[in-house]
């Protein structure tokens, strides 16, 4: 996507890994399907958003987890979905060439059971129109593969490492927040070739039902996400930004985002991109109003950009 000279002036435009994005909003993988289910929605435009991620893809298609499979929560939402996907050679041969990518970036979400099959994803995700791939490396409601690669910094970094060795194309990799220290998370995938970081991903957890005496989840467990995740994420936004920034890696700030003020903090907080997921659910159009509440925060704050902002958290008098 080239951006118009009118999108290019606009306050709200970054650049991200080399890529150039109209909004700081990134849609979220497993969201907005394969980028094409909000197109539908009337007032909905791939041109209020700077990047979407897709669908988390495996090499073989996958039919996921067992119902159910998605919880309302207290301010929140669980869900186990399990990577459900046609698998990556469909995916490259059947639904890129549907996507619009002169409208806005599309992500590729790659995952897998072993490296061979992150490396495999990426390999192919290479040879495709796709801006950047996001490595999902992070992933709570799968029983093998991503949540083991995830929590442990140095399998995080085999994992990247192998993807990178693959593609010279934007690597993103997504942070679990189920471990001890994401910060040493962090270092070791940028130092295995990370260009970026997604921070975070959902919070392990589960629900039951007190009748049956049994897990509301299929799958026992599921990634929490929503408003009741915030402060989690703004946190480990702050935490990676201090790792992050010297190396110049950007990080999409992510985690109960569903209004402009919280799209400021964690932009203040380190990250030059934030996700928008489950808000969605409840409001297709909200990523526009939540660009407007950040051009007005500029305006009034006499920024010019959205980057002026980045990492200006005050932490001492």
């Amino acid at each position: 996507m080239t951006l118009t000279a009118e999108t290019a002036k606009s306050p709200l435009a970054l650049e991200f890994c080399g890529l150039q994005f109209a909004s700081p909003i990134v849609l979220l993988s497993g969201c907005v399907g394969f980028g094409e289910e909000y197109t539908r929605v009337a007032g909905f435009s791939n041109r209020d958003v700077g990047g979407i991620v897709l669908k988390g893809t495996t090499g073989a298609p996958r039919l996921g987890n067992p119902p159910h499979r998605i919880w309302e929560t207290a301010s929140g939402m669980l869900n186990a979905i399990g990577l459900q996907n046609p698998g990556v050679e469909a995916v490259v041969r059947d639904i890129l060439p549907t996507l619009d990518f002169s409208e806005t970036r599309f992500i590729a979400n790659v995952c897998g059971s072993t490296i061979d099959e992150y490396a495999e994803v990426t390999r192919r995700f290479d040879d495709s129109p796709i801006d950047a791939m996001e490595i999902n490396i992070s992933c709570p409601n799968v029983k093998e593969g991503g949540v083991q690669f995830g929590n442990y910094p140095e399998m995080s970094a085999r994992v990247v490492a192998a993807c990178r060795a693959e593609t010279s194309k934007p690597i993103i990799a997504k942070l679990s927040p189920n471990q001890t220290d994401i910060r040493e998370n962090a270092r070791l995938c940028i130092e295995a070739g990370a260009d970026a970081l997604s921070v975070i991903n959902t919070i392990t957890g589960m629900a039951i039902d007190v009748e049956s005496r049994r897990p509301v989840i299929g799958n026992l467990q599921g990634g929490l996400s929503g408003p009741a995740i915030k402060p989690i994420a703004l946190l480990k936004v702050f935490q990676v930004s201090e790792v992050a920034r010297p190396h110049g890696v950007p990080i999409i700030g992510q985690g109960g985002i569903h209004t402009a003020q919280d799209a400021l903090e964690f932009i203040i907080a380190g990250a030059s991109a934030v996700g928008v997921g489950t808000a969605l659910f409840y409001d297709p159009l909200i990523c526009r109003k939540i660009n407007d509440g950040i051009g007005e925060y500029l305006q009034r704050h006499g920024m010019a950009t959205v980057a002026e902002l980045v990492g200006s958290l005050r932490t001492s008098a």
